[in-house]
């Protein structure tokens, strides 16, 4: 049976390893670049239109924010974004600190990593692939904005992608656009598999 994502709670937001939540409920942690669409995928995900807030500016989302999906089935956990340079070094170095202790925590089910379909990866786009491998959790890439790319573009822009994040068999790549809808149910049906712990067999099936 699928995960009702359309029912999701804020639980809390997380500044210190302390707050990390630890009660066993699987934990997909979404990451993107600070003005790569996560939130709008996010808010895509539960379909809400401001569930995860869409920041005036990049680089709003400063702590690790829980969102219990569901019913209480797992955790959807936004993730601060990254390479956004108006930051103060002191702050993205706390920032770097807080996500290297949830990294190394071994709470992460899933990643689910937002990336721009319209563009290569960028260098914080392949370190940040490499600390989901490093973790052992399966990783789901989301290509967003594909609707704004031509159809003779996707199928080079999703190789490079996938090239240049070396991705592992186990992996999967998402064309997806927030903005239309397209990729959702693909995306929604990975994540209910997660939760759910039948990621294997879809897998397999692949």
């Amino acid at each position: 049976m699928a995960v009702n994502f359309n029912k999701a709670e804020f639980v809390l937001s997380a500044t210190t390893p302390k707050a990390f939540v630890r009660d066993e409920l699987p934990q997909l942690a979404f990451a993107g670049r600070s003005n790569v669409g996560k939130s709008s995928v996010i808010n895509s995900v539960t379909n809400r239109k401001n569930f995860a807030r869409v920041g005036a500016s990049p680089g709003k989302t400063t702590q690790i924010n829980y969102f219990k999906i569901g019913g209480g089935v797992g955790y959807l956990v936004d993730l601060p974004g990254y390479g956004y340079a108006k930051v103060s070094k002191a702050e993205r170095d706390r920032w770097g600190k807080l996500m290297e202790d949830y990294f190394a925590s071994g709470l992460i089910t899933c990643g689910v990593m937002i990336v721009d379909a319209r563009h290569k990866p960028t260098a914080d786009d392949v370190t940040m692939a490499q600390w989901f491998f490093d973790s052992g959790c399966p990783l789901v890439v989301v290509a967003n904005k594909l609707d704004k790319l031509k159809k003779s573009e996707i199928e080079p822009n999703l190789t490079c992608i996938y090239e240049t994040l070396e991705l592992r068999d186990e992996d999967f790549l998402v064309p997806y656009s927030a903005e239309k809808g397209i990729g959702r149910d693909t995306l929604l049906e990975l994540l209910s598999a997660v939760l759910e712990g039948n990621l294997d067999q879809l897998t397999e099936e692949e």
